[in-house]
């Protein structure tokens, strides 16, 4: 509102344009009201933008190009006939005052204190420019023929370093002329690789829903597919054939039991079995006729002869079957024995007979916790080996 006291239409009887000039005059105010309350000092409150970026050196804060400040503004000298200005404001972020003044040498800003100039000015060495911007090299280019002369040299020789990346980027330039073409060329592309990402999609779709799955498959590989034909997740035989196979075997095989093999006769564990049942039929009685005076024998009432051991000594766990298996040996008084010559039908009846009266001792012993005997066939024996 100060500002419009001058200009209202509103005159006092007593003004008088002679002696007070303006109504400014007549009121005894200055027209910037506060901001030249310190006019008699030659200094005036402007407001100063920040020309560039800076650092503050009170408070080491950023103050960025822009930055509005009420500044001190008053004359301290002259450069020719331009007069020099300095502006003292205080930083916004703490008690720092900051200088600046006026450089018309080089139409810039000088920070006389308090701050540091943050440097992005334009370097035209670093940047290869040609044509200088410095007013002392303007000037002796206009004054000064020898000056001009090396200096157009000097430029001749930046052009001929610089024609081959001037060639390259014209190049380049006249390869993007024909905008038309280029979207073409680049959609006809793209029309082509969705084509075939289309299709890729599909495939996989259906692997994803053939086998259940919901993870993202990857491209195939040549070895992925080598390693998959050597790879088989199917059965060497068939239903069929299995059935037919088990069929057989059970028609092959015999209908009554052998109480030698726990296995069936036609299998190969059958056979393993029957082998070695017979070693360990030849082992027994190799082991009875070079003992016969050996203490562990001793004579049975029953139809079976038990071996009896300690239950220090190693072994006792032998099967009580493994002696049962061996053929009729006669043991006489002296320990001699001889096989008796019997025909087939009669020694399967005494084989059997004594193999069911062996597990009957057996599970005997077990309930009553007894350690297992070995059992020899002395069915023929009358006395004892010791005797």
């Amino acid at each position: 509102m100060g500002e419009r006291k001058g200009t209202n239409k509103y005159y006092p009887p007593d003004f008088d344009p002679a002696k007070h000039g303006s109504l400014n005059g007549y009121h005894n105010t200055h027209a910037l009201r506060e901001r030249a309350r310190k006019l008699s000092q030659g200094i005036l409150i402007i407001r100063f933008e920040m020309p560039y970026n800076i650092w503050c050196d009170g408070c080491k804060n950023h103050v960025g190009m822009g930055v509005r400040y009420n500044a001190e503004k008053k004359k301290v000298g002259n450069y020719y006939t331009t007069p020099i200005y300095r502006f003292r404001m205080k930083c916004h972020l703490c008690v720092n005052y900051i200088e600046m003044q006026t450089d018309p040498a080089t139409c810039d800003y000088v920070i006389v204190s308090g701050a540091n100039r943050k440097e992005e000015r334009w370097d035209m060495a670093e940047n290869e420019q040609i044509l200088t911007t410095e007013r002392t090299e303007k000037e002796k280019l206009e004054t000064d023929a020898m000056f001009k002369l090396d200096h157009g040299g000097k430029d001749k020789e930046k052009l001929r370093k610089a024609l081959p990346s001037l060639s390259e980027i014209q190049d380049s330039q006249s390869g993007w002329k024909d905008d038309f073409q280029l979207n073409s060329t680049l959609r006809r592309k793209f029309r082509t690789e969705k084509k075939v990402l289309t299709e890729q999609e599909e495939k996989d779709d259906a692997v994803r829903t053939r086998t259940n799955l919901s993870i993202r498959l990857l491209p195939e590989k040549e070895e992925d597919k080598k390693l998959a034909a050597l790879l088989t997740y199917q059965a060497p035989d068939s239903y069929d054939d299995r059935q037919h196979s088990k069929r057989k075997e059970i028609s092959s095989r015999s209908w009554f039991r052998s109480p030698a093999a726990t296995a069936t006769p036609g299998s190969a564990a059958g056979g393993l079995l029957h082998k070695l049942g017979l070693q360990g039929k030849e082992a027994a009685v190799a082991k009875a006729l070079s003992s016969s005076h050996s203490p562990l024998i001793r004579r049975r009432s029953g139809p079976c002869a038990t071996v009896g051991r300690r239950k220090s000594d190693p072994g006792v766990g032998t099967c009580a079957a493994e002696f049962s298996k061996v053929p009729n040996v006669v043991v006489g008084p002296t320990g001699a024995g001889e096989e008796a010559a019997e025909t087939n039908n009669n020694s399967k009846e005494v084989d059997e007979a004594l193999m069911k009266d062996c597990e009957r001792e057996e599970q005997q012993d077990r309930g009553r916790g007894a350690v297992p005997s070995l059992v020899a066939d002395y069915s023929d024996s009358d006395s004892d080996p010791g005797q």
